[in-house]
């Protein structure tokens, strides 16, 4: 971790984030960095998990999405690799794998996706999402009937976009600032769990 920027005390924060990464070690068994290098700055951490879970759960907010769990992770895998970030491709990685339950998955879209054993309609989505990425500019009605070919409507695109640009900005967040992916996310999902 950088020591520019010391990951945050948890027994610092307030109560509101404190509760928050509580909840979410005792879900994981272990606290991501982000949680603790983003509480740094109570406000934006706020703003930040609150968009994040609109977009990665949007159940949360009472929104149905044709995105699985696994689609978005493998949306963020991929562009966090374009944009060369270390923590988000080896932490959305492991849940990559976890939720498409292929231990080799995420390494192959991290490293081509385009040779990865995926979908063609996962295959459609991350083209869209690197165009989004790389060229957002560049991206016209022809991206649109692509995507509505594979069954995506118009909603779903929308997903697609929005998760690779606040990818985006975690991927600089995370790589200005030298945050480190936490040991555990190596491992996860590579090999099954002993009973």
């Amino acid at each position: 971790m950088s020591t520019r920027y010391p990951l945050a005390e948890l027994n610092d924060l307030p109560d509101d984030l404190r509760q928050k990464i509580l909840e979410v070690q005792d879900k994981a068994g272990f606290v991501p960095n982000v949680f603790l290098a983003l509480a740094r700055r109570p406000a934006e951490w706020r703003a930040f998990f609150a968009y994040h879970d609109a977009l990665m759960m949007p159940e949360t907010v009472g929104r149905s999405s044709n995105l699985t769990k696994g689609d978005r992770e493998m949306i963020v895998t991929a562009t966090s690799a374009a944009n060369e970030c270390l923590y988000c491709v080896v932490a959305h990685g492991a849940l990559l794998r976890i939720y498409e339950k292929k231990p080799l998955v995420a390494d192959q879209v991290a490293t081509n996706y385009r040779k990865a054993d995926i979908s063609p309609r996962q295959r459609a989505m991350l083209d869209f999402a690197m165009k989004v990425c790389l060229r957002s500019h560049e991206v016209d009605e022809a991206d649109f009937t692509a995507l509505h070919a594979h069954g995506f409507d118009d909603e779903d695109i929308w997903d697609i976009a929005a998760i690779t640009a606040f990818f985006g900005l975690s991927n600089r967040m995370a790589s200005f600032s030298g945050m480190m992916p936490n040991p555990e996310f190596y491992l996860m999902g590579r090999v099954p769990k002993s009973k």
